[in-house]
């Protein structure tokens, strides 16, 4: 009966579409970038089902060129695929490309639109933005929080000590690094240790993550379809709506307990002590009448900032591994680098990385390769424009393909091959001048302009310091009998692009042994 109803419905929308969509005001008027013919109904879905997204949109670009237009299902979507239309989109059209899609997920995953990465181009969205630039990743807090990320990489040194010669998953123990360190910066401490009393544990909040990741990342239908949405034929928007319950129970424990315990210091006057965490300066904001921030966006931002700070990081440090076990010659480099300059006395610190350019040109080329959110995230047009002689209507969704960018031969030489030596200096200058802060539009792992990961200051120093200090710490080797030859690099599916299956590696301690214990 339900597939009956369901086919009635995609036949009364073929009809409705095939007939009135080209009636529709100003249609033709546009003068849109080139791209495949839109069948009925679906537009171009068809031509994106082979590979994942940006595989996809990097092939129809060989064919249609650095900018192109296609449709999806009702959506108008524009794809730059050159650091030239990067450029055009995120910073010569910023401001009028500035907001972004109403999508299920955003409205079921992020409190109806109130975090930061889904927000509306509007007051609230500029409010979160600059408290997180001011309050919450400001230097200042970074280097008051400094010692939390020490802590946290020496349990996941010792952890890693105690499992010498045994095979492990990688992202697992990246995964505990990231959730510990963003966890005690933002709630205060590790809410997901222990069950009870509105705990969750790890594994229970790597299933939320992960949801969450592929639910925003997916094609949902409903979105692309929207008089068809209300049948959610894909479950999509059952799952989310499961998801968004398990996060708000968590989120109501945690601001509970926060407001109680400030309230207790408060009647105190222990004023000093107040603002512990990033989840206590939200809620000083929430007090202050002017700035008139509520229980929900509370909740979105804290959320926003646990999801964002604990699973791109840990992706980025996976892959920059799986390509160092497949090329030892470059661990090696690596490894003397870290030797000459630090020594086998002690462990890497963040002031350190500007002391190792071999360790951030390994970075650096692992985001060229493998971008955490290989298409940044859409973005919507606020209003018409026009870029490099094509229309853009208000209301286009518009990608960014950076993992395109990162393969464009016109701007890296053998731009598949994993290459850290581009980024030194005397191999490539150009390339070893380019940053990934959104200065340079050939390498944009965090995106530029408005809608760039507020977080990436946290971000980048917890990778190049980790990556840093596994390298140093250990001499790794492939689990079982695996070679190198033989390792899969295939890709996940969701909005952030992990590796299909996790890196399984064994590793041997190769500093003195009493660096390895915690105090």
């Amino acid at each position: 009966m339900a597939l009956s109803i369901a086919a009635l419905w995609l036949t009364i929308s073929f009809v409705l579409l095939f007939f009135l969509l080209p009636l529709r005001h100003g249609y033709r008027r546009y003068n849109l970038p080139p791209g495949p013919k839109p069948w009925p109904i679906i537009g171009n879905l068809h031509t994106l089902f082979a590979a994942p997204l940006h595989r996809s949109l990097h092939a129809l670009s060989q064919k249609y060129g650095a900018i192109m237009s296609l449709r999806l299902g009702s959506n108008l979507v524009v794809v730059g695929s050159s650091a030239q239309m990067a450029q055009a989109f995120l910073k010569t059209h910023d401001a009028s490309l500035a907001s972004r899609p109403k999508t299920t997920a955003g409205k079921y995953t992020t409190y109806n639109y109130s975090n930061i990465l889904w927000a509306p181009h509007g007051p609230q969205w500029r409010q979160a933005r600059r408290l997180c630039f001011t309050e919450l990743f400001s230097p200042k807090s970074m280097e008051s929080s400094e010692y939390i990320r020490k802590e946290e990489m020496k349990t996941l040194i010792n952890n890693l000590f105690i499992s010498s010669n045994k095979a492990i998953v990688l992202k697992e123990n990246l995964n505990i690094l990231n959730l510990g360190i963003i966890s005690r910066m933002v709630l205060g401490k590790k809410y997901v240790e222990r069950t009870g009393n509105g705990y969750i544990t790890p594994e229970e909040f790597k299933h939320m993550l992960d949801e969450f990741f592929f639910l925003n990342g997916c094609m949902n239908i409903g979105d692309l379809i929207p008089w068809i949405g209300f049948l959610d034929l894909q479950g999509y928007v059952k799952r989310m709506k499961v998801l968004s319950e398990k996060f708000d129970g968590f989120m109501e424990y945690v601001l509970d307990e926060h407001i109680e315990r400030r309230k207790r210091l408060h009647e105190e006057d222990d004023d000093e002590n107040v603002d512990k965490d990033m989840v206590d300066v939200l809620l000083k904001f929430q007090e202050d009448p002017k700035v008139k921030l509520e229980r929900h966006r509370v909740k979105a931002i804290t959320q926003d900032l646990l999801i964002g700070g604990t699973q791109t990081s840990a992706i980025t440090v996976e892959w920059a591994m799986s390509e160092l076990l497949r090329k030892p010659e470059i661990l090696k480099e690596a490894t003397k680098e870290l030797d000459k300059v630090i020594g086998k006395e002690r462990w890497i610190e963040e002031q350190d990385i500007l002391k190792l350019p071999y360790i951030k040109a390994i970075v650096k080329e692992t985001m060229r390769l493998h971008p955490a959110l290989p298409t940044l995230v859409p973005r919507l047009a606020l209003e018409d424009s026009n870029i490099n002689g094509y229309d853009i209507p208000k209301g286009t969704q518009v990608l960014v393909n950076v993992w395109a960018i990162g393969r464009d031969p016109t701007i890296w030489d053998n731009p598949y091959e994993f290459e850290p030596e581009r980024f030194l200096i005397g191999k490539n200058y150009k390339a070893n001048n380019i940053d990934v802060e959104g200065h340079d539009f050939e390498l944009l792992p965090f995106g530029a302009g408005r809608r760039m990961c507020v977080g990436y200051p946290l971000g980048l120093k917890v990778i190049q310091t980790c990556l840093a200090n596994l390298i140093h710490g250990f001499d790794w080797k492939l689990g079982g009998e695996m070679k190198k030859e033989e390792l899969n690099m295939e890709e996940g599916n969701g909005l952030s692009i992990a590796r299909k299956i996790p890196l399984e590696v064994m590793v041997e301690p190769r500093l003195p042994l009493h660096l390895y214990s915690l105090p």
